[in-house]
């Protein structure tokens, strides 16, 4: 087994020279607008394949796809000589759903804005089941107290705000004697 790494390096690089082949060297008529999407190669480097989509027509597409099944020898071939590796890896071409995926999603968002446009068509008129604000609202006579202390009244009784031995003048903590 080969490195991840490794492998998704060669991928990468495979994918640079079929697109750099296809536009350069192949000259095949048939040939179409093609763009070279993914290039993904097996763990054993052994076979890669390369995904591609093609801008136009049904008919144009299955020339594309023979142009490049006939000229997948000298891609590969190319793939070896630049490559450097010991196996050049054997190239398979697929095309790539990208286009019709996209397609999809967007019907697919096009339905929900409408669902949600419908929604929003028929609340706007709605009123609320139960009560308009369901929520408990604290009353002002609970936040008082409930022995009649207000925050003035708080203080000690002789006068000083700190704890109690702070006007004596004891040093430490509160509640521990004096060391």
């Amino acid at each position: 087994m080969v490195d991840a790494a490794r492998a998704r390096k060669l991928a990468d690089r495979i994918q640079q020279i079929v697109a750099e082949m296809l536009e350069r060297r192949i000259k095949d008529p048939r040939l179409g607008f093609v763009t070279v999407t993914d290039t993904r190669i097996t763990n054993d480097l052994r076979d890669a394949t390369v995904y591609y989509t093609v801008y136009g027509s049904d008919g144009e597409r299955a020339e594309t796809a023979a142009a490049l099944e006939s000229a997948k020898g000298v891609i590969r071939s190319e793939v070896g000589r630049k490559t450097g590796v010991r196996h050049t890896p054997s190239i398979t071409f697929v095309m790539d759903s990208l286009m019709e995926n996209a397609a999809h999603i967007d019907d697919l968002l096009a339905k929900a804005r409408a669902k949600d446009a419908e929604v929003a068509k028929t609340a706007q008129g709605a009123s609320p089941a139960g009560d308009p604000n369901p929520y408990r609202v604290a009353d002002e006579d609970e936040d008082a107290d409930a022995d009649g202390d207000t925050a003035e009244d708080a203080d000690t009784d002789d006068g000083s705000a700190g704890p109690p031995g702070a006007a004596d003048g004891a040093v430490g903590r509160p509640g521990r004697p004096p060391s």
